[in-house]
């Protein structure tokens, strides 16, 4: 059986603390309870390219309860900033624990606070250290008319998916959050082990 396209599934107009947002939900089928979302600012302009564009990795811990083991609701803070100022887009990818979901990342998580780092912990589940894909992120670009971007991100692996996909990096945008106490060996890892673009 073949996978069904992604195509968009809604549309609403959305007011946030950032400024006035469209918000496209993008499923293989209507009744989707966890779609992909794309927020895109109302200055949005597909014919002024290069577009300001972030694809975030969902993060329930981080991104709804600002958890502190890990960047990620500051990362998205400063996407949906960026977005507000250039008229860019925030994609939202529904892969929570980089692709391994919420129940396994926070066994993850308890296998860090025996003293494994995030990559061994995920490798210990039986998972790669990062199973995300990008595949509807481009699919959703693509939807979008966009062919050249100005990508937000410090991860190498998103930046080779995407100019694998035919769009054009332009640059690459880096995410500088500062380190807490909580997150720091966790952000050394992103850094030293996994290749992530900063410096601490």
């Amino acid at each position: 059986m073949s996978k069904l396209p992604l195509k968009r599934q809604a549309e609403v107009s959305l007011p946030t603390d950032w400024g006035r947002f469209r918000m496209l939900a993008y499923a293989r089928r209507s009744d989707d309870p966890l779609p992909h979302l794309a927020m895109i600012h109302e200055n949005f302009n597909v014919n002024i390219q290069p577009i300001f564009l972030r694809i975030h990795s969902e993060c329930m811990t981080g991104d709804v309860f600002h958890s502190h083991r890990c960047d990620c609701g500051e990362q998205l803070d400063f996407a949906m900033r960026k977005a507000a100022d250039t008229g860019g887009i925030v994609i939202y990818l529904r892969q929570e624990g980089r692709g391994i979901g919420l129940i396994n990342k926070l066994k993850a998580y308890q296998l860090q606070d025996k003293g494994l780092n995030t990559a061994e912990a995920n490798l210990h589940l039986g998972f790669d250290a990062d199973a995300r894909i990008y595949d509807d992120a481009i699919c959703i670009i693509k939807d979008l008319g966009v062919s050249k971007i100005n990508l937000l991100t410090n991860n190498p692996l998103k930046i080779q998916a995407i100019e694998n996909s035919g769009i054009e990096v332009i640059n690459r945008i880096p995410v500088i959050i500062e380190a807490k106490k909580e997150n720091e060996f966790y952000l050394h890892t992103k850094r030293d082990l996994m290749g992530h673009l900063f410096d601490l």
